[in-house]
């Protein structure tokens, strides 16, 4: 037990503490930025399984705020080489490698049996749809963002606290990303470290527990601040993602991507449309579900809106990442 020495003389841990965490089961979703230092802190702690998903091979613009990976690493799968770099730095766990993409479809595989679900994929359908998912279960969901210096952290669902969607029930019209907006790597890596933490006093259950809580880091200001939304209420409409396997036959399904995006549409039978001309796209299909497809979910989730202003009441939303 020398290897916990240093964390099990807190009283908030202790002998009894390191055997809850030697019993839990976190699964991770995301090996990038954020999933780097939650799960190299994880690992160190002790937590006895760590199911890791990630779909994205290493690329050399990853290795500034990812340090599991080498240039020798390069094109490789990130589940897979996230998996055998904590393994390696502590045998006594089990991990698992999941290279693909979570989906509304496998998130029920993926995350079955979690005791904590980490979001440290950074987009917005992966989010939702884990959030879906805890919430309907009861389980514990700790979530992140970061762009450029600044994001934040919080504490969701466990059969006590709300969801992602009461805390955002609604999305911008536009969002920058890292490889548009660009990103602190020091900042990613402060705001995964808060997320293993809270993490491990979830399982811990230290108090005042993190549920409903959210802390918001500005890195480039030096400000810390933070909230409660234990109180906050789960929106009365929300747009839910699906899988393509959910795509029905009486579905209309409408692809919002570019031909250069996407050469081909994402099924057979599916219409090309744009955000702005969607209302009159749908219209004619008012008494059926409209299905709405983009890349990140973020136009999908605008169409969205506009066809529930226009009297539209089944929707649902493709993310194809």
């Amino acid at each position: 037990m020398s290897r916990y020495a240093r964390q099990m003389m807190l009283p908030e841990v202790g002998e009894a503490g390191q055997a809850k965490l030697a019993a839990a089961r976190v699964t991770v979703v995301g090996a990038g930025g954020l999933g780097c230092p939650v799960l190299s802190y994880l690992a160190g702690a002790g937590l006895g399984r760590i199911a890791i998903v990630d779909p994205d091979a290493v690329d050399v613009s990853n290795l500034h705020r990812q340090p599991l990976y080498r240039m020798a690493d390069l094109g490789k799968p990130k589940a897979r080489l996230a998996a055998a770099a904590i393994d390696g730095y502590n045998p006594d766990i089990c991990v698992t490698a999941h290279p693909y993409r979570l989906a509304p479809d496998n998130v029920v595989e993926l995350c079955d049996g979690a005791d904590v679900v980490i979001d440290a994929a950074d987009n917005f359908a992966t989010t939702y749809t884990l959030s879906d998912y805890c919430l309907a279960t009861g389980t514990i969901l700790v979530s992140a963002s970061v762009l450029a210096f600044s994001g934040y952290v919080g504490c969701y669902c466990g059969g006590r606290t709300p969801s992602v969607r009461a805390v955002f029930p609604e999305l911008p019209a536009k969002a920058g990303n890292c490889a548009t907006a660009g990103v602190s790597g020091a900042a990613v890596g402060v705001i995964g470290a808060l997320q293993a933490q809270m993490t491990i006093n979830c399982v811990l259950d230290i108090e005042p527990s993190p549920l409903g809580r959210m802390m918001r880091l500005d890195l480039k200001r030096l400000t810390v601040s933070g909230f409660s939304f234990a109180q906050a209420a789960e929106p009365a409409r929300c747009f839910r993602h699906v899988s393509i396997a959910d795509v029905e036959p009486a579905d209309v399904l409408v692809d919002l991507r570019t031909v250069e995006e996407a050469p081909e549409p994402i099924m057979p039978q599916a219409r090309r449309g744009k955000v702005d001309n969607i209302v009159a796209l749908a219209t004619p299909a008012k008494n059926r579900r409209v299905v709405l497809c983009c890349r990140t979910g973020l136009r999908a989730w605008n169409a969205a809106q506009r066809l529930a202003r226009a009297g539209h009441t089944e929707l649902a939303l493709i993310a194809t990442g």
